[in-house]
């Protein structure tokens, strides 16, 4: 990713979002762009929606057991709130917050912070998910990482859901979802 440099001596601030499938490595990839601010001396907060308990109450975790200590908030307000005299915001699962999580990041990027967010930018019904879509339309920087489908091999853009539970939001992981291309996934729905 180019940043270009900042000649007026002003804090640029400016919004990235990685989004993908479950399982293709968004929250790793989140953490690891997180932990090289921190190397830097970056003053950061790091965010993730209470609900998200799977792993830890408090760390965002990933899949491969990556974590790094966060702040569980219930609303996406309370991040303006908590993101005083910081360089970096990081938010994970950015599909769980309301829609507010939009003015949100612009208003912390106007402010001249760097925001990270990941989420999944699709349900298990392939249909866009929470703010996602609205975060992607005002991002300056995206990433759109893909898993493995675990039908064929190919790479994954869907979250398919493999219990009966309706709803849009059912926080899982292997027991409930797996990562599947589009033909595996239409498959899938077919049965």
């Amino acid at each position: 990713m180019f940043i270009e440099p900042n000649l007026s001596g002003e804090k640029v601030g400016w919004i990235e979002v990685i989004c993908g499938s479950m399982f293709s490595g968004k929250t790793e990839e989140l953490i690891r762009r997180l932990k090289r601010v921190k190397i830097a001396n970056l003053k950061v907060e790091i965010f993730k929606p209470s609900i998200d308990t799977r792993y830890d109450d408090v760390h965002v975790v990933s899949h491969d057991a990556n974590a790094i200590h966060s702040t569980p908030i219930d609303n996406s307000q309370t991040i303006l709130l908590m993101a005083n005299d910081v360089d970096v915001v990081g938010i994970d699962e950015a599909q769980f917050f309301d829609p507010e999580i939009v003015n949100v990041c612009q208003s912390l990027a106007a402010k001249g912070i760097r925001v990270i967010v990941a989420g999944l930018d699709m349900d298990y019904k392939g249909k866009p998910f929470g703010a996602m879509p609205n975060l992607l339309a005002i991002a300056d920087y995206i990433t759109k990482l893909h898993a493995i489908c675990v039908q064929c091999g190919n790479i994954a853009n869907i979250s398919y859901r493999k219990t009966a539970q309706e709803g849009q939001v059912l926080v899982g992981e292997k027991e409930s979802y797996e990562p599947r291309c589009r033909r595996c996934y239409n498959k899938g729905k077919e049965l």
